[in-house]
């Protein structure tokens, strides 16, 4: 049975090794946590049009960039998800057309000159939506320029547009497994200090091999070993996997929701499955 060893974990960051898999099951976790986790980003961007009036002041609503590009940075911008308070539109009963239960609205409201952050987003009715990440440059504004806009954030995921991708820099290696020959170690430690990852360390006058998650994989110690002392194969069954998020989701989150959709998945193929 498949068993997940933590080795890190942060609310963005983890590392953490895949036990008695295969590469087939690797690679299918590293793809649904690419792809399939759903995550709140925002969608939809209503500009005001016509001028603004501030304190007696028209300021023109107008920025120094398209509506389209300040929409496209804005649906980059991570937002807060919680899939217990949250459901995918077209499974909502509102039956797509944007409510509490599936969608969060924003409002925007600066006035220039200044710099226009993801932190001036403001959720309409629960402040606890607020962008985690508020220092996301997304505009900026001259003097007399303004911007007034609504945003509606709604659940989606990475198979239809990036901008409902968690996770980012999702990969995983094979558990390196390394042996040194005691006989025919000379204790050159050649292998401590040109290994790039600095994996092996030495234990009297022979090398030994401390490291192992630090290890690339690079053979550089097979080369470096003049006497040939080292061994180096890789476990098919083990993963050393890491990963980060937006901050859109917790790392916890975002692996628990991952294993959970894989185990429905294989649980829905054995139901298919011809009886034999």
């Amino acid at each position: 049975m498949m068993q997940i060893e933590i080795i890190e974990m942060s609310d963005t960051k983890a590392k953490f090794i895949l036990k008695d898999g295969t590469p087939g099951l690797a690679n299918a976790l590293r793809r649904v946590l690419i792809s399939d986790v759903p995550k709140m980003a925002i969608d939809n961007v209503e500009f005001h049009l016509g001028p603004i009036m501030v304190d007696g002041r028209e300021y023109e609503s107008i920025t120094p960039l398209f509506d389209e590009i300040v929409s496209h940075r804005l649906g980059l911008v991570p937002v807060p998800t919680d899939h217990e308070l949250f459901v995918f539109q077209k499974d909502c009963v509102c039956e797509g057309e944007g409510c509490p239960n599936c969608s969060i609205m924003y409002s925007l409201n600066k006035i220039g000159p200044c710099t226009v952050y993801s932190g001036d987003l403001v959720p309409l009715g629960n402040e606890a939506l607020k962008v985690k990440d508020d220092l996301i440059p997304i505009i900026e504004l001259g003097d007399g320029q303004a911007v007034l806009v609504y945003a509606i954030a709604r659940m989606g995921t990475a198979n239809e547009h990036v901008k409902w991708q968690a996770t980012h820099g999702v990969g995983y290696k094979y558990m390196p497994i390394i042996s040194v020959d005691p006989k025919l170690c000379d204790g050159g430690s050649k292998c401590t200090d040109l290994c790039p990852c600095k994996v092996f360390v030495m234990d009297g006058d022979v090398a030994k091999a401390e490291n192992l998650l630090q290890c690339s994989l690079c053979g550089s110690c097979l080369k470096f070993c003049d006497m040939k002392a080292i061994s180096l194969t890789e476990d098919d069954t083990q993963f050393v996997f890491t990963m980060e998020t937006d901050g859109s989701l917790t790392a916890a989150q975002t692996l628990d929701y991952a294993l959970k959709d894989l185990q429905a998945r294989f649980a829905k193929f054995c139901e298919d499955l011809p009886d034999a």
